[in-house]
């Protein structure tokens, strides 16, 4: 009767330790599968990320180039300057803006999956959460100087431009006045949108070290 239950007992423990044996293994592969599939995430946000650094740095010169412009068209506005004629051709370079459009694909996935949980690290997950919401402030700065141009400049082509004055060697504004306040309203969201975009270059660069 003793020996029974001795080898009772020693297939019972058998069976036990191959049952943790099994869960350790399952939970040890499934730990490997997680930390690969965060690591991939990791090295698509990197990628996703320096793209959009880059289109914001683009975005930056050219909207430096277009508050340089803006300047000088409010300063010759309403004026009889010898250079005049060349200066007020920038106000359709002014009228063509520059887009954001962040490349956000593996973002949107770790939310919509629920995969952010596999960023167990709550400092990056918080970060990477920072950072997007950063490019919504963004958006609506670019947002606002679309609109700018769209309801006032765009406007003003219809209602106050006269092309037939062209060929009269004339300038086709016939309301600088109006012109150059719609100017310093478009410089000032320039402005609004170059600081915009300074710091979204910004957070791109601390969250990169953060994923590196």
């Amino acid at each position: 009767m003793k020996k029974q239950l001795t080898y009772a007992f020693g297939e019972i423990l058998i069976v036990i330790i191959g049952i943790s044996l099994a869960f350790a293994m399952n939970k040890w592969g499934e730990t490997s599968a997680n930390n690969a599939q965060k690591e991939q995430y990791i090295n698509n946000l990197k990628k996703d990320i320096e793209t959009d650094k880059l289109q914001l740095e683009a975005n930056l010169t050219e909207i430096d180039e277009k508050i340089k412009i803006s300047s000088g068209l409010i300063s010759v506005l309403g004026t009889n300057q010898a250079q005049k004629r060349e200066v007020l051709q920038g106000v359709y370079k002014v009228a063509n803006l520059s887009n954001f459009s962040p490349k956000d694909y593996t973002h949107q996935t770790l939310i919509n999956s629920g995969d952010l949980k596999l960023m167990n690290d709550f400092k990056l997950k918080s970060d990477i959460l920072k950072h997007y919401a950063i490019y919504k402030d963004i958006l609506k700065a670019y947002q606002r100087q679309e609109a700018i141009n769209k309801d006032y400049l765009g406007r003003y082509f219809i209602y106050n431009t006269d092309y037939d004055l062209v060929r009269e060697g004339k300038s086709p504004f016939t309301d600088e006045k109006l012109l150059k306040n719609i100017m310093q309203s478009i410089r000032g969201s320039f402005m609004i949108k170059k600081a915009a975009t300074q710091r979204g270059i910004s957070s791109c660069d601390s969250i990169l070290k953060i994923l590196n």
